[in-house]
C-alpha cells in the first residue's frame, strides 16, 4: 500500500476512498481487508457468484426489465403488496426522493447517524433538528425525549434509524409503534431498517406491517448490505401504497440494472443461505466484540448491525490509527470523525470472519500499544494535522441552526421554547464543538467537572439518560404554515395518539431476550 494515504481520503467527497481506487493505489490488484463497508461476508455464496459470472455478457449486454417487475418477484419473496413497496438504485436514491417529495420545511434526527440523513436535507435548505445521542448513555436513542425534542421545535418530520449507524443501537418494535402514534400529526415519520436483518433481540423488529396502515410512515430497506452487494446499488421502501405510490411516480423507469434484476430472480432459490449468512455474521459479531473489548482502554458499545462502534483509548486519534492501519497492516476501518455528534476518537469496525478480526486484532495491538498490550498510546504524528471534518461541520451547523441556510437561523427563534435538552447541545439539538465536547468525550487533561472514569475494556451496558419532566402547561401551538397543519403543542396528544410523557413508560431500551435465528427453511419474511 502506497504511503500518501492522507492524499486519498482528502480526494474523495466521501468517508473514504473507494476499495477501486484502494487497490489501484496498492500496485498489486488486491485491496485491504474491509472493516469499513458493512456488508454481508457471507453472501451471496460462491455458487450464487459463479452463476452471476456465467451469465455476465447477458446481464451487461441487455436492458433489465422495467422497475414493476423486479418489484413484483421481490415481493413475492417478502410477502408484501406491490402497491406499498418502490425499489430505489440504492437506498440513498430513495432518501434523496423522499426529500425532494416530502420533507418540506424540516426534518429531526438523532446523531451520529447515517450521513445522508443529514447532508441530504441541508443541501436542499431545509432546517435539520440534530437531537445529540449521549456517550453516557450508550449512545442509547430515548424515544420520549426525542418526541419532546420534536414537540418543542415544531419538527415536521423525524427520522429514526433501527439499528443505528454507526453504534448498532436498537429499538423494540412496541416502542417505535408507540413513537409513531404519539407523532401521528406530523407530515412524514422514516424508520430507517437498513441494518435491522441482522439484528436478534426480537424475533419480529419490523414495523414494515405498521407503516403500510398509516398514512404518513415510511420503512426504509437495504437490500446490498444484507446481501453482501453494495456495488449493485438496490433498496426499498414499504409505505400506505398512496405514499409509496407517490415515490415510485417519479422514479425512471430503468432505475434497476440487470445486475439488480438477475440477483432478485435468484433470490428465491438460495433463502436457506441467506438465513444462515445472517445467523454466521450474528455469531461473529459477538466474537469480535469481545475480542475488541480485551483491547486496553478500548471500549466496545452494544451493537444489533453488522458493525461495532469503539472508542479508543485516551490519547489515540482516529486518522492516525486509520492510516497506520492501512499503511502498516493493509486493513481499512471507518475512522468517524466527520460524522456529526460523533468524533475521532470514535471507529466503526464492520462485523467479519474470525480469521480478518484476529489480523484486525493484532494490527490495532501494534498501533495502539507498541509491540505489547499496555504500552503508551502513539501521540498524533506531525504529517497528519489535517481535519477529519468534525470541526468544520460544527461550526456549519451552529451558525446556520443545522439547515446549511444563514436565513433559517433567525426564523428558528420563533418555535416554542424548548423541553430541557441534553447537556452537550446548544438547545437545537446541535453537538456543541470544541470545549463543550469535552463534557462528552473524556479528555486526558483536566475539566471543571469531574470526569467519569473510563470504561473498563469489556462491552458496557447502556442506561437510559435521564427522562426530561413533562411540561406544566401547553405551549400555545405554532403559526400553521400555508397548507400545512401546525406541531401539536408538548404534552398535548396527536389526533389519537399519545403523548410524550406517555410514550416513557416503553422507550424500548429495556433488552428484550434473544430469541434465535431467522427459520431457515423458508424465506425471511419482511416482517422479521
Amino acid at each position: 500500500m502506497a504511503d500518501n494515504v492522507t492524499s486519498l481520503f482528502r480526494s474523495t467527497a466521501a468517508h473514504s476512498p473507494s476499495m477501486a481506487a484502494l487497490t489501484r493505489e496498492g500496485g498489486d490488484g488486491a485491496g485491504p481487508v474491509d472493516f469499513c463497508i458493512p456488508c454481508n461476508p457471507y453472501f451471496p455464496t460462491p455458487a450464487m457468484f459463479e452463476e452471476m459470472a456465467a451469465r455476465l455478457r447477458d446481464i451487461v449486454t441487455y436492458y433489465p426489465s422495467s422497475a414493476d417487475t423486479i418489484t413484483a418477484e421481490l415481493c413475492t419473496l417478502l410477502q408484501l403488496p406491490p402497491q406499498a413497496v418502490a425499489m430505489g438504485n440504492g437506498s440513498t436514491e430513495l432518501i434523496t426522493w423522499i426529500d425532494h417529495l416530502l420533507v418540506r420545511e424540516s426534518l429531526a434526527i438523532p446523531v451520529p447517524t447515517f450521513g445522508r440523513w443529514t447532508d441530504q436535507p441541508m443541501e436542499t435548505g431545509k432546517r435539520v433538528d440534530m437531537f445529540p445521542l449521549q456517550e453516557s448513555s450508550g449512545f442509547a436513542l430515548d424515544l420520549a425525549a426525542y418526541a419532546e425534542f420534536i414537540r418543542a421545535r415544531g419538527t415536521r418530520v423525524a427520522v429514526v434509524c433501527n439499528p443505528n449507524n454507526p453504534d448498532g443501537g436498537f429499538l423494540h418494535r412496541h416502542a417505535l409503534v408507540q413513537f409513531m402514534d404519539a407523532m401521528a400529526d406530523l407530515d412524514l415519520i422514516v424508520v430507517d431498517e437498513s441494518f435491522l436483518e441482522f439484528a436478534d433481540a426480537e424475533a419480529e423488529p419490523s414495523v414494515v406491517q405498521e407503516a403500510m396502515l398509516r398514512p404518513n410512515v415510511i420503512v426504509l430497506r437495504s437490500l446490498g448490505k444484507n446481501f453482501g452487494l453494495h456495488g449493485i446499488r438496490f433498496g426499498y421502501l414499504v409505505a400506505n401504497p398512496a405514499l409509496a405510490g407517490r415515490v415510485r411516480s417519479m422514479l425512471p423507469k430503468w432505475n434497476l440494472n440487470s445486475f439488480a434484476e438477475h440477483v432478485v430472480f435468484m433470490l428465491r432459490d438460495h433463502g436457506v443461505e441467506y438465513a444462515q449468512s445472517l445467523q454466521q455474521v450474528r455469531r461473529d459479531r459477538l466474537d469480535m466484540a469481545s475480542q475488541l473489548s480485551a483491547l486496553p482502554g478500548l471500549t466496545v458499545y452494544p451493537s444489533q448491525g453488522n458493525f461495532l462502534f469503539v472508542r479508543l483509548p485516551v490519547g489515540a486519534e482516529g486518522t492516525v490509527v486509520r492510516d497506520r492501519l492501512l499503511t502498516e497492516h493493509r486493513i481499512l476501518v471507518r475512522e468517524c470523525g466527520n460524522k456529526i455528534g460523533s468524533s475521532s476518537r470514535f471507529l466503526r469496525l464492520v462485523v467479519r470472519p474470525q480469521v480478518d478480526v484476529r489480523r484486525l486484532v493484532s494490527g490495532l495491538e501494534q498501533v495502539l500499544y507498541g509491540t505489547r498490550r499496555g504500552a503508551a498510546v502513539p501521540e498524533p504524528g506531525a504529517a497528519t494535522g489535517y481535519s477529519s471534518g468534525t470541526a468544520a461541520v460544527d461550526r456549519l451547523v451552529g451558525a446556520t441552526n443545522g439547515a446549511g441556510v444563514l436565513g433559517l437561523a433567525a426564523q428558528a427563534m420563533s418555535a416554542p421554547a424548548p423541553s430541557p435538552v441534553p447537556a452537550a447541545s446548544n438547545g437545537s439539538g446541535v453537538p456543541l464543538p470544541a470545549a463543550a465536547a469535552a463534557q462528552t468525550y473524556p479528555q486526558p487533561v483536566a475539566a471543571p467537572a469531574p470526569i467519569p472514569a473510563p470504561a473498563p475494556p469489556h462491552i458496557p451496558t447502556p442506561t437510559p439518560a435521564p427522562l426530561p419532566q413533562p411540561v406544566a402547561a401547553p405551549v400555545p401551538p405554532m403559526a400553521p404554515a400555508a397548507a400545512m397543519p401546525g406541531p401539536t403543542p408538548p404534552g398535548v396528544p396527536a389526533r389519537g395518539g399519545l403523548t410524550a410523557a406517555q410514550v416513557r413508560g416503553t422507550n424500548g431500551l429495556t433488552p428484550a431476550p434473544a430469541t434465535g435465528w431467522p427459520n431457515a427453511g423458508a424465506w425471511p419474511a419482511a416482517a422479521g
